[in-house]
């Protein structure tokens, strides 16, 4: 599986680093179905299971200066990064330990800190703040790139087109991820787009792609490490196109009995499975031993399943907080420009 020079560089337990952050996505979202079957999640609820070598190889390669957005299917993104599994997991229960305080749920994790920019719940609405992230970096001389992921569903939406014109027209350090699961919600890629390869539509702007196998997490390194060091260099924007797939529903709120025949999912999950095919890499290497991984995938278990017992004990917002962190100046009403009330209606 490795060929390449920034994977050559791994150690061993880089090796199982990425592992363990693959099965720790993994355990966070079964526990998260879980949770949501309970009664305790409310709203929409968008799995990752079997993309997680997707974010976790992109993410892996990242730099002080770099940056990252996406869109609703954001709980991967956030632990990749190095969100906690309790702020996570508390955010989607709606309480005030949550990242964003219990506000956002699943779809609006946030960690600034960290140069995660969430977690966008509208389709497509991430791709021009990641291209405006991207021209505030270059604005700045900020020597980082954005990475902004999207779906096979959002690559149809008008704005991509006009942030894809933006970004080439001025240059930007942005990177236009493509995880490309094969369904937008309950319709499949053929049925809705146009072409096989959907990286290839950069070509009308005049902007560099690449179609890559999701499912190999090192294959994943390789070509956003590359993408990276290229847009960095040139300060000009890529598309990166990944095939993989989840293996439940849209949401949670999605059966996923209609559109798609069981043996499409085993077939891929026997076949294609990213975690399968990183423990079977780590066996076969010799760097790591059954028990060893056992071991991982039991303290990924109970690591997720603490994390819902501290988003059930946590407490929910305070009605007090609820215009509180909407915008910035309402918190900080003494360097306020702005004219105007920004509410209409005070609770």
């Amino acid at each position: 599986m490795i060929n390449n020079d920034i994977n050559a560089s791994l150690s061993s337990q880089n090796k199982l680093g990425l592992y363990e952050t693959m099965i720790r996505i993994r355990k966070f979202e079964e526990r998260s179905v879980r949770s949501y079957q309970e009664g305790h999640i409310g709203g929409f609820c968008h799995t990752y299971i079997g993309q997680e070598s997707v974010a976790v190889g992109t993410i892996s390669v990242l730099k002080k200066y770099d940056h990252i957005i996406t869109g609703y299917r954001d709980h991967a993104h956030g632990i990749a990064i190095g969100m906690s599994m309790n702020e996570c997991m508390a955010e989607m229960y709606g309480k005030y330990t949550g990242a964003s305080k219990g506000k956002g749920g699943s779809m609006h994790l946030f960690a600034p800190k960290k140069n995660f920019w969430g977690g966008h719940g509208i389709v497509g609405g991430q791709i021009p703040l990641g291209t405006g992230i991207a021209f505030s970096l270059k604005y700045k001389n900020i020597p980082g790139v954005c990475l902004c992921y999207l779906g096979d569903g959002a690559i149809n939406q008008g704005i991509y087109y006009e942030s894809l014109n933006l970004a080439s027209i001025w240059n930007l350090p942005i990177i236009y991820i493509i995880e490309n699961n094969g369904y937008s919600m309950g319709t499949s890629q053929k049925r809705a787009c146009a072409g096989n390869i959907l990286a290839k539509r950069a070509e009308a702007f005049d902007i560099h792609w690449k179609q890559e196998k999701g499912y190999d997490v090192f294959l994943t390194r390789q070509a956003t490490y590359n993408a990276i060091e290229n847009v960095r260099k040139n300060s000009r924007p890529m598309v990166l196109e990944f095939l993989t797939y989840r293996y439940r529903g849209h949401s949670m709120s999605d059966p996923d009995k209609t559109y798609r025949t069981k043996e499409e999912i085993q077939n891929y999950k026997k076949k294609y499975d990213c975690v399968m095919l990183m423990r079977n890499f780590l066996l076969k290497e010799k760097i790591a031993t059954t028990k060893d991984l056992v071991v991982i995938d039991e303290n990924a278990y109970e690591e997720a399943s603490s994390s819902a017992e501290f988003a059930k004990k946590s407490p929910f917002p305070a009605k007090k907080e609820i215009l509180k962190n909407i915008f910035w100046e309402t918190d900080n009403l003494n360097n306020k420009i702005s004219e105007g009330r920004m509410f209409f209606n005070k609770l």
